[in-house]
């Protein structure tokens, strides 16, 4: 399989966005997002205090603005007509004046645009001013979803790299979950498991193999352990394993830009009556959503349905968040498995579903599946093992 979004791909996303453009009787776009850059352009870069931002015209030329230490990297884009250069930020003359003074060229100064944002921003010492501020007769219609909505929908190629991602995901879990032993830390294990997991994956895939994102395979736990579990968004604090924890797990790869999400809930050592008792209750839940999940219902619909486990078994008050969300560039996208998002399911769309119990205490219980919706229902893109007898740390 091809590891990287064709030429072609980044081609056809300018096109949609183009026609885009032109229905709303703009002429142009302006973005300053490192992520839509690389959407549309297949430019991958690290994003600093230096501003950076591709201009697409309806009409002639598109051209992508960075500072000058990019100049030979930004030859690496897909699909690009120019690349304007500054020296450096903030430097004697303003980026942002060197970004006018380009638009002028290409007489774009009174243009209307579509963008993202009003203007450059990071949180590495940016200052500046925007760019209406400086050419006062250029328009900037902010619409902040464009390129997200855009990208809900994934093509099949985008799919392939998803699905390359879960393979290797699942390779750094199954490692994880072989290296687990009562009094080992969750770094000796993760590191371990990850990195013998990138090592296979990149000597499989060869020299085409590029991340563009997360470099290789990953799986660990985040402090996810013992009664730190109930803790869904915990953080890294080298806990020590023991037997009767619970271990709530993470894996996943970087492919081409893309990514997927595996998370599993194991024990160490024959789990308690009460671990069983919430672990099932979990699983019902993750079998609610994938049933309820089809074209044409909203996201909203999903989550209701996992919500009526919780109230079956009056346990809502193990619950700290909603099923699911998008993913694919970003670990997480829009839309949401959530009682307040009503978007419509569509074939293509990529969503984990990850409904969580979390009892203060006794730990957590959470799986993730990456999953897609197809033309009659769903399909599992993850496929990690799922049943508890599987998900049992010998001791």
């Amino acid at each position: 399989m091809r590891l990287q979004i064709t030429a072609e791909e980044y081609g056809n996303r300018q096109k949609k966005l183009k026609k885009i453009i032109s229905e709303e009787g703009k002429e142009g776009f302006i973005t300053f997002s490192a992520l839509s850059i690389f959407y549309l352009t297949g430019f991958h870069f690290i994003s600093t205090e230096r501003p950076a931002c591709l201009v697409i015209p309806v009409e002639g030329s598109s051209f992508l603005f960075v500072p000058h230490l990019e100049i030979e990297h930004a030859g690496t884009a897909e699909v690009l007509d120019d690349v304007v250069t500054y020296p450096e930020y903030p430097g004697e003359k303003h980026p942002m004046e060197h970004l006018a003074n380009a638009l002028r060229d290409r007489n774009l100064a009174a243009a209307q645009f579509l963008a993202e944002s009003p203007a450059y921003g990071s949180p590495m010492g940016y200052r500046g001013p925007k760019l209406t501020e400086i050419l006062s007769d250029l328009k900037m219609t902010v619409n902040p979803t464009i390129i997200e909505d855009m990208r809900v929908i994934k093509s099949t190629a985008e799919l392939e790299l998803i699905r390359e991602s879960a393979r290797w995901g699942n390779l750094a879990h199954a490692l994880l979950q072989e290296y687990c032993a009562p009094g080992r830390t969750e770094n000796e294990v993760s590191m371990r498991a990850s990195s013998e997991a990138t090592m296979a994956m990149m000597k499989t895939l060869g020299p085409e193999y590029e991340p563009k994102g997360r470099v290789g395979a990953m799986a660990g736990f985040r402090g996810q352990i013992g009664k730190n579990s109930a803790l869904p968004h915990a953080v890294n604090i080298n806990a020590v394993m023991y037997k009767g924890d619970n271990l709530v797990t993470g894996a996943g790869a970087g492919v081409g830009g893309y990514n997927s999400e595996l998370e599993r809930t194991m024990f160490v050592g024959e789990p308690s009556r009460e671990q069983r008792r919430y672990f099932q209750y979990m699983m019902e839940m993750m079998e609610a959503a994938f049933e309820a999940v089809r074209p044409g219902i909203a996201c909203s619909e999903v989550d209701e349905a996992v919500l009526s486990i919780y109230e079956e078994y009056d346990i809502m008050d193990t619950w700290r968040h909603h099923t699911g969300h998008a993913l694919g560039m970003l670990g997480h996208e829009a839309p949401f498995f959530d009682l307040g998002d009503d978007t419509i399911l569509e074939p293509g769309m990529v969503f984990s579903v990850e409904p969580g119990i979390y009892v203060p205490g006794l730990g957590g219980f959470r799986h993730s599946d990456t999953i897609v919706v197809t033309e009659d229902g769903m399909d599992f893109i993850t496929y990690y093992p799922r049943n508890i007898d599987d998900m049992i740390i010998d001791v």
